[in-house]
């Protein structure tokens, strides 16, 4: 800086040299010319040298100062700015110190924060928790669904049951339509219209339930009012009896294994899911009828039954006692003659008609598998029967020994049958259709017409029997059910000759021709008659009906269930073909066989109410 300032400084006195010279020559020039007044006498050259470099010397100091003070000022600027560049870098640590502490925290807070929200949840749930078992104490105690009685629970269960039923011809049977007899039009009752009304289907139940370790013990008891002492009437009291209809025990282990015995619905019944053996698990069609509809497969008898219930697959086999129910025109105490002597039959195995109990040799065998892929329920099962007799083949009436002795016989029969049901129009309706197919299976067709019949010889043969039922349930909506139903029971024809004298079922020779005209002349009984009339002697083919009805729920909830039912029913019994009266059997058939129908319109009407 010292080197530029002198720099200036002598190039600036060499300007003033120079200029100085420059005036001096000028001046002389025109004082030569003119002659002016005598002036004071300037400073020397030297001098004013001298001075203009005091005055250069005091600038350039004044320069040197000022230069001094602005590097002093610029030393004291770039201190500043290293100072604030010190802090502003210390500032920034600490905020970045802040920040990842305020981090930190923030995620310090977040955890926190969901920490505390959990509590909330947790401390929401448990309080739900606590509320709702409040809830459900309150209502045990204030509204028990069960009794508690020593380790087990008791749970009442039932309905009140106000019913009416109107047929167009009388049959005499109350409540429950007695399928296997017809009200033809040849009988005097057929003139004449019913109406009955009553609770007797009103219904009585408990199940008592207890728990172990891995088992599950219960007890099952089902009663109503449909059975029928020898004081029972409708005179005055209209008392009749409670009646036994399911009475079981069980157990049932986690594994889904069941052991189950007792009067029980019989294996061959349908079942909504798997092979659950309550009530309320057994697809019986939704008549008020308490004699459902034909077609419909199903029996309550005694049963020991072990089931595995599964989630898909279900299988089970029991051991039923069922009765032999036999039909025709047998040879009970020697009826038959055969060249000159008489077959006959041991009486106990002919008159279970009159309800007393048939010989089996064992009990009927049912197996089942019932399968649930997720839509629908599918079954199919077999049954093995074995009902077994004694007979004479030459047997005498005049009491003379026999002389080929007595023989002791069974009859093996059987039959396969299943069902499926699923959902059709999504949740609105619902499809099936069930039946069952063999030989001596009727008992367990709704009508039980006849398993069995006896030959012109005294044996006794099964009879071909089939039923099949096709159901639709429809739901509108929740409160309402609409169901239609069409079933059949039939029984084949066996028919054998003897000399001068039929056996066997659905004779040729019956004669039928009076089955649907009433007599002129008046009843010998007082009472009417609600069966066949005169010359009305075939078997019966087989039992037909419409079903079509309705149930509206007025109230469903904790309170149980209020409900209302109406049915309509159109039943139709076939005979077999028989011969004109007095023709007998000849070949060809002779063309004036009858082959009557007994018709009858059913109205039915139902107010119910369900425990909850």
């Amino acid at each position: 800086m010292n080197f530029k300032m002198k720099t200036i400084a002598a190039l600036a006195l060499a300007v003033v040299v120079v200029s100085c010279q420059a005036q001096t020559a000028t001046t002389s020039k025109h004082k030569a010319k003119a002659k002016p007044a005598e002036v004071a006498a300037k400073p020397s050259v030297e001098v004013q040298i001298e001075s203009l470099r005091k005055d250069l010397e005091t600038q350039i100091n004044g320069l040197k100062q000022q230069v001094a003070d602005r590097d002093a000022k610029l030393a004291q600027a770039q201190q500043a700015a290293a100072d604030a560049q010190a802090a502003a870098s210390k500032a920034q640590a600490a905020a970045d110190a802040q920040a990842a502490t305020a981090s930190e925290n923030a995620s310090s807070a977040s955890a926190l924060k969901a920490t505390v929200e959990d509590l909330k949840g947790n401390q929401t749930s448990i309080l739900t928790t606590i509320q709702d078992e409040q809830k459900k104490v309150t209502a045990a105690i204030e509204n028990p669904t069960a009794i508690h009685y020593k380790g087990v629970t008791i749970t009442p269960g039932g309905f009140v049951a106000a019913e009416t039923v109107f047929r167009q011809k009388a049959t005499g049977a109350d409540l429950p339509t007695a399928l296997n007899k017809p009200t033809f039009d040849g009988a005097n009752s057929a003139a004449l219209s019913e109406f009955y009304a009553g609770a007797r289907q009103s219904r009585i139940s408990a199940l008592v339930e207890g728990k172990t370790k891995g088992v599950t013990y219960r007890g099952y008891t089902e009663t109503d009012f449909l059975g029928v002492g020898t004081s029972s009437n409708n005179n005055q009291s209209n008392s009749y009896v409670l009646r036994e209809r399911v009475f079981w025990a069980q157990a049932q282990f986690k594994s889904g294994f069941t052991l189950q015995a007792g009067q029980s619905w019989s294996l061959a019944t349908e079942r909504k899911k798997g092979l659950s053996n309550f009530s309320s698990d057994v697809e019986t069609p939704l008549t008020i009828d308490p004699n459902y509809v034909p077609g419909f497969v199903w029996a309550r008898q005694y049963g020991f039954a072990a089931i595995q219930n599964g989630k898909h697959v279900s299988y089970g086999v029991s051991l039923e006692n069922a009765q032999t129910i036999t039909g025709g025109s047998g040879c009970p105490a020697g009826s038959c003659t055969i060249g000159g002597s008489t077959a006959g039959v041991q009486s106990s195995s002919y008159n279970n008609l009159n309800g007393t109990y048939t010989y089996n040799l064992g009990p009927d065998i049912i197996a089942k598998v019932a399968v649930d892929p997720g839509w629908g329920h599918y079954e199919v099962f077999a049954i093995g029967r074995f009902p077994h007799y004694e007979y004479y083949p030459n047997y005498t009436l005049t009491g003379a020994a026999a002389t080929a002795g007595r023989f002791t016989d069974s009859v093996p029969s059987g039959g396969f049958g299943g069902s499926l049901r699923a959902p059709v129009l999504g949740k609105y309706a619902d499809f099936g259709v069930s039946g069952l197919y063999g030989q001596g299976v009727g008992r367990y067709g709704d009508s039980t017409i006849a398993d069995v019949t006896f030959d012109a010889k005294g044996r006794m043969k099964a009879l071909e029997t089939g039923s099949a039922l096709a159901t639709l349930e429809t739901h509108p909506t929740p409160r309402l059910t609409i169901y239609l139903n069409y079933g059949e029971d039939f029984v084949g024809r066996l028919n054998t000759l003897g000399a001068g004298a039929g056996a066997g079922y659905g004779l040729l020779t019956a004669n039928n021709t009076g089955c649907n005209i009433e007599s002129a002349t008046p009843p010998t009984s007082t009472t009417p008659t609600n069966g066949a009339p005169a010359s009305c002697a075939g078997n019966i083919k087989d039992v037909s009906e419409f079903v079509a009805g309705a149930w509206y729920d007025f109230y469903k909830g904790p309170a149980g269930r209020l409900r209302y039912g109406v049915q309509y029913g159109y039943l139709d019994t076939a005979l077999w073909t028989g011969a004109a009266a007095g023709n007998g059997y000849s070949a060809p058939i002779p063309s004036n066989i009858a082959n009557p129908h007994a018709t009858n319109n059913q109205f039915y009407t139902s107010f119910r109410y369900y425990l909850p």
